[in-house]
């Protein structure tokens, strides 16, 4: 049994080496894998996966939020249930909060992103890094645009999120782990803050508030479940745990720049978003009564750092770079859930997002590093 286990551990390392050549966004040819790529987690994380009850080679999800700058890694435990394993406080992230637009406003993306082995840069000249994948379906559907958008070592960001060298080999090699359990992808999701009705009654006057309300449906989704949500792209806009309409003769075809096509939302799913969704609003609403005073729309910052590095890494938190970035947001496709399908998710949904106010399309670029 020992040798089987042995060989069928083997057999996957060989799988993954071959999978897992150098990104083409650094320019480099096929090398072998480097031993900071190939090394063992470090005991105490090990220790901790056996206490969780979480096989080594289950799969992960990994939560980014900018303005709380951490790191969540989350993994599947013997339940088939995704339960927090680790949390990382980001060393360095750029821009401010809200979604990248396009190549050079230095915004770390914001979103939900499928990462794959070729995404995993073992040769990075950033110690490791893990390259998001932007811009994905829905960013493209909406024309924007920017590359080399990555998590990586070094603790310096240009459009990235930045951690220490350490902590990116522990996170790079919990990913790699998961690849040689067989998942062909796991996602990241990348968020402005934490979702909570406190945080978006702070917010509540940035043009970016009916994007995050988008992103919220998925958040819920995965919080009330631990189970990854599905993600696909129609109209424009994310559309999260999408399943036919009962009878229906053909399957799902999202287009990402058409019409949503008629669906629900797998009902145990919707209702326990639908649950959390009805009361996060009761106190947003209760928050607002209540004059919670509202965050500034811009920061003035170039990004920011978790308070834990602000010590060891003085400085590295600038002023930005570029002009304001509520200065140069374009106008956003309508949200708002409505298909008139009479699907659960156009009837539960189809009122918690809001048009966005119009904005000044204008964009200022400047050239930026490369992760």
């Amino acid at each position: 049994m020992i040798r089987a286990m042995a060989r069928r551990t083997l057999v996957l390392v060989a799988a993954f080496a071959a999978a897992l050549t150098p990104v083409a966004c650094l320019g480099e040819g096929s090398k072998p894998l480097p031993a900071k790529a190939t090394q063992e987690l470090p005991p105490e994380l090990l220790s901790l996966l056996e206490q969780k009850k979480m096989p080594k080679y289950s799969p992960i999800v990994m939560r980014l939020f900018k303005e709380e700058a951490e790191l969540e890694v989350w993994k599947q435990d013997t339940s088939g249930r995704f339960q927090i394993l680790k949390t990382y406080p980001i060393c360095r992230w750029s821009g401010d909060l809200g979604p990248k637009l396009y190549e050079g406003d230095r915004q770390a993306p914001e979103g939900f992103y499928t990462i794959t082995p070729e995404l995993m840069n073992p040769n990075s000249s950033f110690y490791l890094s893990i390259n998001l994948g932007y811009p994905n379906t829905f960013d493209r559907a909406n024309k924007r645009n920017g590359s080399f958008l990555m998590i990586h070592g070094d603790c310096w960001s240009s459009g990235c999120y930045a951690m220490t060298d350490e902590q990116i080999s522990e996170i790079y090699s919990l990913a790699r782990d998961s690849f040689l359990g067989g998942r062909p992808s796991f996602q990241v999701q990348a968020y402005p803050f934490r979702l909570t009705p406190a945080n978006l009654a702070r917010h509540r006057n940035s043009p970016n508030l009916p994007f995050w309300k988008m992103l919220k449906i998925g958040n819920d989704h995965f919080e009330t479940t631990r189970l990854e949500p599905r993600v696909d792209v129609c109209d424009r806009r994310y559309v999260f745990d999408a399943q036919p309409s009962p009878n229906s003769p053909s399957p799902l075809v999202f287009n990402p720049a058409e019409k949503c096509p008629p669906f629900v939302v797998n009902p145990e799913i919707a209702r326990r978003a639908l649950e959390k969704r009805r009361a996060d609003e009761l106190e947003y609403a209760r928050l607002l009564e209540d004059n919670l005073p509202a965050a500034p729309i811009y920061s003035g910052l170039d990004g920011g750092m978790n308070k834990a590095f602000l010590t060891r890494f003085p400085g590295r938190v600038t002023l930005a770079k570029v002009m304001p970035y509520a200065s140069y947001l374009p106008q956003l496709p309508p949200i708002p859930w409505i298909d008139n399908d009479g699907s659960l998710t156009s009837r539960w949904f189809g009122s918690s997002l809001d048009k966005p106010p119009e904005c000044n399309p204008a964009r200022v670029g400047v050239p930026s590093g490369r992760c």
